[in-house]
């Protein structure tokens, strides 16, 4: 079962990708979609957030919103901003941020091997959320959000996908955030071979970020699948990266209220639940497993779980699983982050300052900052066939969209 193949990709044409490309749909809101978009008629987010170019308020799942997807990406076709590939290949995309780089390959992964378990998922995934994008898939007969995917290094493989990088890329760009994103589309046959022979070779493949991307397109691949047989629609969109090259930040947890305790108390319910608590000078950036900084009543503190308290199995000695089972479901009464409206979650690129500065305003009464997730510890939970709870990696950077989008023919 092959795990990935070449495509024919729609990207931008020459000189077009600074005009195009979009941070990924589902990090921004409406809001700040429309505020990227203005002025840029050409940017990606017509097609990903199409809701900003109807009435305010328009639900972003409506007929309406996938239709106009549909409508702005063929307007982008028609005038040359995309151009389709005459013959498949395989891609190169490099991202670059603030002294960190990883090198990828652009390609489409199948779904028989996702339906397999050979592309290994660590996520739950909502209907509701599935469903969107199945109708933005079916809607613009295209996927044009990649998977984000990761597998375990390897020296063969990994020294092909730089080797890809070779010459002038055919896009290079610099995004609002800093992020410099170059894809390069090579031609060599011989090139294209060697790496689907390594990629046979991997053991799997790791869903990094994209998991309702990837189970929506193999409810469409089945549909399209008994209706028509086998075609384009059996794989999907996907740029994989070596683990040893991806970036994961911390993922922060945010509460409105102290469960009915004042500070003094809530601290001694932390410590009752066998968190040593030291109050600290500044942000505290925790250092590894079991350790947590706490920002409360304008000070920093840092929390040591006692070591008997974390358990060896894949799930429970992730230190988003530690925090939620000792602290913050007995002490805080959050039994489902995914639903309780008393939590939020804030990505590491905002730093600690941003957890300090909400719990400030008032808005907030606690912040947690924690130690990001292994990439690691994320394929060991996949391995086992369990899941991560909810919001437990942060990738960074984000892959952006619009630079190459599955067209299914």
């Amino acid at each position: 079962m092959p795990l990935i193949q070449p495509f024919a990709a729609l990207r931008p044409a020459p000189g077009r990708a600074a005009d195009v490309i979009a941070p990924p749909y589902d990090v921004v809101s409406t809001a700040e979609a429309r505020a990227l978009a203005a002025g840029r008629p050409w940017s990606f987010l017509h097609v990903s957030r199409p809701e900003i170019d109807l009435p305010p308020g328009t639900d972003p799942h409506s007929p309406e919103a996938y239709a106009k997807a549909a409508e702005n990406l063929r307007r982008m076709v028609e005038a040359g901003v995309l151009v389709r590939d005459p013959a498949p290949r395989l891609y190169v995309y490099r991202l670059e941020a603030a002294g960190h780089a990883q090198t990828g390959l652009v390609a489409v992964a199948s779904v028989d091997a996702y339906r397999a378990g050979r592309i290994r998922r660590h996520e739950h995934t909502r209907p509701d959320k599935e469903d969107d994008r199945v109708r933005q898939i079916e809607a613009v007969g295209a996927q044009t959000g990649p998977v984000l995917l990761a597998y375990r290094a390897r020296e063969a493989m990994d020294r092909l996908i730089e080797a890809g990088a070779a010459g002038k890329p055919v896009a290079d760009v610099t995004d609002g955030e800093g992020v410099r994103h170059r894809f390069w589309a090579p031609e060599d046959r011989e090139w294209t071979a060697a790496v689907l022979r390594e990629a046979d070779r991997l053991e799997a493949l790791y869903i990094a970020d994209g998991h309702h991307r990837s189970a929506a397109a193999a409810r469409v691949a089945e549909r399209r699948r008994a209706a028509h047989g086998p075609g384009s629609w059996d794989w999907f969109l996907a740029v994989i990266f070596p683990h040893t090259q991806m970036r994961i930040l911390d993922y922060n947890r945010v509460v409105r209220d102290l469960n009915g305790m004042g500070p003094e108390a809530f601290l001694e319910a932390v410590r009752a639940r066998g968190f040593a608590v030291e109050a600290a000078a500044g942000p505290v950036r925790p250092a590894g497993r079991g350790e947590f900084g706490m920002y409360l009543a304008g000070r920093w503190h840092r929390l040591r779980l006692d070591p008997a308290r974390i358990p060896d199995d894949p799930v429970g000695r992730l230190d988003v699983s530690l925090l939620h089972r000792e602290l913050i479901e007995p002490v805080l009464g959050i039994a489902d982050p995914r639903r309780d409206p008393r939590i939020d979650f804030v990505g590491g690129s905002r730093g600690l300052g941003a957890l300090a500065a909400r719990v400030d305003s008032g808005e907030m009464a606690v912040a947690f900052a924690l130690h990001p997730t292994a990439l690691e510890d994320l394929m060991a939970v996949a391995d086992a066939g369990e899941v991560m709870p909810p919001k437990s990696t942060w990738f960074d950077p984000k892959l952006a969209d619009g630079l190459a989008s599955h067209v299914l023919d």
